[in-house]
This record gives structure tokens, sequence and C-alpha cells, in this order.
């Protein structure tokens, strides 16, 4: 587990291990103006911004067959 010099459990540390671990990280470059667009629809949707996009990623690549 992560801790501290002191031997407290660090959340952030542990957290931040976890994801290396667990998820990759796509970065993704959009207009000016657009994410403000993509979020409301997210907060919409009662989606986190990733979720709202992995969701819309999978559907695309369920249509297509990919």
């Amino acid at each position: 587990m992560s801790r501290t010099k002191t031997g407290e459990f660090n959340q952030i540390a542990y957290q931040n291990e976890f994801n290396k671990r667990n998820y990759d990280r796509i970065e993704i470059k959009v207009p000016k103006g657009r994410k403000a667009v993509i979020k409301a629809a997210a907060m919409a949707a009662g989606q986190s911004v990733n979720e709202f996009i992995a969701k819309a990623i999978d559907e695309r690549m369920e249509r297509d067959g990919a």
C-alpha cells in the first residue's frame, strides 16, 4: 500500500498506482469551445466526460462491427 514517510496511508498515491496498473490513457484534442459542449452533454446524461466519451466509442464500435 502507499504510505508516507510517517507511515500514513496516501490515498492519492494509491489511486495513481491503481490507475497506472489498470487503465491506458488516451488524449484527444477538440476545437476550442467543443470541450464545454461535450461536458454539458455528459452532465445532462448523468455521466462524467470520460464515461460519456467511452460510451460513445463503444456504441460506434458496436455499430460498425469493430
